[in-house]
């Protein structure tokens, strides 16, 4: 019975590669074929495995689908308002040009909450033309702090989708994924940005492309208000996680009430849209129309990860379902092999293979999910899984992954200079971040 398991498990995870990388399924599809495969090799009749798949897509979806939707209209009101240009400009305002390089990674960390990575690196690349231009240093000073503090931020801490989805398919409290994933972010952010950038704009230098210029006359919103709208779903989050741990104390029962239900992530975003929707729409001259166009837009890629973590959620839910879960648990701790380091490894393999770091969050959280059942973590010990996984899915980006060709053609490197600065940005970002999440692991 356990050989039978132990290649049912290794042969959904071979299959899975091979629909998305030799045959260029739909990563989506190819997950859900690869559960259902998973689920005939164990043995599981056909009315069970159309039961896991209902049930590992509803529990997964009756949240994450929720919060990543609420998440992307938010970032698509501050994008479309230069809400990320003006948190850019304030920095570079406050820091000077000599200290551009912090505030780069400070930006990147702050507008990746709302704003998804690739349109972040996108909306700022003018800037970090206009620092070069300025310094006459290598552009890569500005950018690998830039990319670094927005991989850290996508990969680290809610409301971005990775992080969420991951939450939710192994039983993370969000308010323990952001505080955890800050603190891991802020040594990852040092060494991955600021250190490895210093190290690599000395050896390898690129300039501003000319024919990009940056716009000086664009009017942008107040850096205050939209610090603000982007920190109190954060705070929200975060208090209502505070009062649920107990370390607020006793409070009024009608005041525990409130906080829970704002502190939800659900009501949290809600609230954070209304406000982005009336203080950067409607008071910067959008009309209801173009605000409805604009939330409308951003909900097309929303609903990829949204389809793409349910069916991570089925991945999950063959595995506990088959036993399979259940068996690769006891064996790992027969071995003694640490669990956060289980989890890293799956995430690193599946993401050096196929590239995409969000399928590889979602199937490392698949396989880790059926391990958790027998031991009984903290609140703080699940948030570091969550970063566990996500650091093992942000290392070694190469030629399988978008972002690697995103990043070569905007700072315009070749592949090579890309495999030097890029992908060893994402090796050190995830191998410092790991270390660091080990160690609050241990000592929580």
């Amino acid at each position: 019975m356990e050989t039978t398991l132990i290649l049912a498990i290794v042969a959904g995870i071979a299959i899975l590669l091979v629909l998305i990388l030799k045959l260029k399924i739909n990563a989506f599809l190819a997950l859900l074929i690869a559960s259902i495969a998973t689920g005939i090799f164990a043995g599981l009749n056909p009315n069970a495995i159309i039961d896991t798949v209902k049930e590992g897509m509803g529990s997964t979806l009756s949240s994450v689908a929720t919060i990543v939707g609420l998440g992307a209209m938010f970032g698509a009101i501050l994008e479309t308002s230069g809400g990320a240009k003006a948190i850019a400009n304030f920095l570079i305002g406050k820091f000077g040009l000599k200290n551009a390089p912090l505030a780069m990674v400070i930006a990147g960390f702050l507008i990746a909450i709302p704003v998804f990575f690739d349109v972040a690196f996108i909306i700022l690349v003018p800037m970090i033309y206009a620092l070069q231009r300025q310094s006459g240093k290598s552009l890569l000073l500005y950018a690998i702090p830039l990319l670094a503090g927005l991989a850290i931020t996508h990969a680290f801490i809610p409301p971005t989708p990775g992080p969420i989805a991951v939450a939710d398919i192994i039983g993370a409290e969000l308010g323990w994924v952001i505080l955890i994933g800050f603190l891991v972010g802020i040594p990852t952010a040092i060494c991955s940005g600021l250190l490895f950038g210093k190290y690599i704009a000395k050896r390898i230098f690129v300039a501003a492309p000319d024919q990009m210029q940056e716009q000086t006359n664009e009017k942008l919103p107040n850096i205050y208000l939209i610090l603000t709208i982007i920190g109190i779903p954060i705070v929200l989050i975060l208090l209502r996680t505070t009062l649920t741990s107990g370390i607020l104390g006793t409070l009024d029962e009608r005041i525990n009430q409130v906080i829970l239900l704002i502190g939800h992530p659900f009501s949290a975003l809600i609230i954070a849209n209304l406000l982005a929707w009336y203080f950067l729409g409607i008071r910067l001259g959008y009309t209801k129309k173009e605000l409805f166009t604009i939330t409308q837009k951003s909900l097309m890629p929303a609903g990829t990860i949204i389809l793409l973590t349910g069916a991570g959620g089925v991945f999950k839910q063959t595995l506990i379902n088959t036993g399979a879960g259940e068996m690769l648990a006891s064996s790992l701790n027969n071995l003694g092999f640490p669990i956060l380091l289980f989890a890293f490894i799956a995430a690193a393999i599946v993401r050096i293979i196929q590239g995409s770091s969000t399928v590889s969050m979602i199937t490392a959280a698949g396989l880790v999910s059926p391990l958790l059942a027998s031991v009984a973590y903290s609140p703080v010990q699940m948030a570091c899984l969550v970063i566990a996984i996500a650091s093992g899915a942000s290392i070694f980006s190469h030629v399988n992954d978008s972002g690697f060709w995103l990043v070569g053609q905007y700072l315009g490197i070749t592949e090579k200079e890309s495999f030097k600065s890029w992908t060893m940005m994402t090796t050190i970002l995830a191998i410092t971040g790991m270390i660091t999440v080990s160690i609050l692991f241990i000592i929580q």
